[in-house]
C-alpha cells in the first residue's frame, strides 16, 4: 500500500533524548535517523547506518506520529546521509505538524525542494558536497580527525557567508583531536568548538 505523500522511508532508529552538538545543544529533540550512505567517512561512528535496505519502512505519517508520542518541539533528521532520500514529504508533513524541523547533511546530494527550518552542513573529505548548501545551510560543522581537516575546515568556510555560525568537532576516537581544535580556536575566535555531549552523558 502506498503512503498518502508517495514516499518511506528506512529508519535505522529513533528516540527522543537531547542534541548534543553544534548549535542545538541541549536542545531536546526528537531523532530520526534513516538508513543509507554512501559517504564513505573512515573515522564514521554510525557505520551501522550505511545500508539502505533491510531496515523498517515508515511513511511521513507514521514518522510524524512517533514524534507525536512524546513533548518534543524539535526533531531532528540524520543519517546515514537523509538526502538519499526524497525528503519533500517528511519535511512537509512535520512542518504541517507545527515542529521545527532540523536537517543533518554531509551535501553529497542536492538539497530538497522543500527546506527544513534549519540545515547543519557537515562536509566531508570523503564526497565533494553539492554547491547549493554552502548557501543554504544555517551552521556549519566539520569534524576534526587530523590536523590537516583544520585547512580543508578553513577551505569549506570560505565558500559560505562570513556571518554563518561554524564549528570545528572532535573525532570522539582521535584522543588529540580536542587538544588540535582549543589551540586553533584560541588562534581563530570566529570558529567554535563542538563537543559531543551525550557521548560523554552516555545518552542517545
Amino acid at each position: 500500500m502506498a503512503s498518502i505523500r508517495g514516499e518511506f522511508y528506512p529508519l535505522v532508529e529513533h528516540f527522543y533524548s537531547v542534541q548534543g552538538e553544534g548549535y542545538w545543544s541541549g536542545q531536546p529533540a526528537f531523532f530520526l535517523r534513516l538508513g543509507g550512505c554512501d559517504v564513505g567517512c573512515s573515522w564514521c561512528d554510525t557505520r551501522y547506518s550505511w545500508p539502505q535496505t533491510g531496515w523498517a519502512t515508515y511513511s511521513a505519517e507514521a514518522l510524524v506520529e512517533l514524534v507525536r508520542a512524546t513533548p518534543a518541539p524539535h526533531v531532528v533528521l540524520t543519517g546515514g546521509e537523509p538526502t538519499l532520500h526524497a525528503l519533500e514529504p517528511l519535511i512537509a508533513a512535520l512542518q504541517e505538524a507545527g515542529y521545527f524541523v532540523q536537517l543533518e547533511t554531509s551535501g553529497a546530494y542536492p538539497p530538497p525542494s522543500v527546506l527544513p527550518n534549519w540545515i547543519t552542513f557537515s562536509p566531508k573529505r570523503f564526497k565533494a558536497p553539492h554547491p547549493a548548501w554552502y548557501e543554504l545551510a544555517q551552521e556549519l560543522k566539520v569534524v576534526i580527525h587530523a590536523p590537516s581537516d583544520l585547512e580543508w575546515a578553513e577551505a569549506q568556510r570560505r565558500r559560505c557567508p562570513p556571518a554563518l555560525p561554524a564549528f570545528l568537532q572532535p573525532d570522539y576516537y582521535q584522543p588529540k583531536a580536542v587538544q588540535w581544535i582549543l589551540e586553533y580556536i584560541k588562534a581563530h575566535p570566529s570558529w567554535r568548538l563542538s563537543v559531543q555531549v551525550h557521548r560523554y552523558l552516555a545518552i542517545p
